[in-house]
């Protein structure tokens, strides 16, 4: 069953950010675009590497206006622990939310219950709190930030041009597509 138009469920997890644990729940993530980019666990191989290309680009989701979510089953004790002994994520500047009892993971369906583990799933979240975009990725695959961001964009065009559509490699001032009957068969 496709997550596409799902609303997130009422939440509040603890997160790790700017040396803080700070709460964040879904009020939180109302009216502006968000990203959950949910990983494995803490103290692993291809998540930092991840975490830091999401770093990287941290401040053009922002200025995009969405806030971005790292999400694992881990505590936000281990999150703190973690940034403070790796280079690599004390490069990480947004929030990490802790999902120890499972619930964000559950709800957005990337649980691997016998491992109490989340998939390397990414979802792009509306300002009504809805489910746009998603992509699960095999455990051993790792993610690219420029297009999760190229993604954002195009999630965003469309949301305010509801009569065009982002064709393939979609990047804002390229032409984009109005659906008519005198387009079929002509692309």
């Amino acid at each position: 069953m496709s997550l596409i138009g799902k609303e997130v469920a009422e939440f509040s997890v603890q997160s790790y950010h700017e040396n803080a644990f700070k709460p964040v729940t879904k009020k939180d993530i109302l009216g502006k675009w968000s990203i959950f980019f949910f990983y494995p666990a803490d103290f692993t191989f291809i998540c930092p590497t991840e975490l830091a290309d999401l770093a990287s680009k941290y401040d053009e989701f922002k200025k995009a206006g969405c806030e971005v979510f790292g999400v694992s089953c881990d505590t936000h004790f281990v999150h703190k622990a973690w940034h403070d002994v790796s280079d690599t994520i004390k490069k990480v500047n947004y929030p990490l939310l802790a999902d120890p009892t499972h619930a964000l993971a559950r709800d957005f369906q990337v649980l691997i219950e016998e491992a109490g583990l989340a998939e390397r799933g990414t979802f792009i979240v509306n300002p009504d709190g809805k489910i746009v975009v998603y992509e699960v990725t095999a455990g051993n695959i790792g993610r690219d930030a420029d297009e999760l961001f190229r993604k954002l964009q195009a999630a965003q065009f469309v949301a305010s041009h509801g009569d065009e559509v982002c064709p393939a490699k979609w990047t804002p001032g390229q032409k984009t597509l109005k659906p008519s009957l005198d387009l079929v068969g002509q692309i």
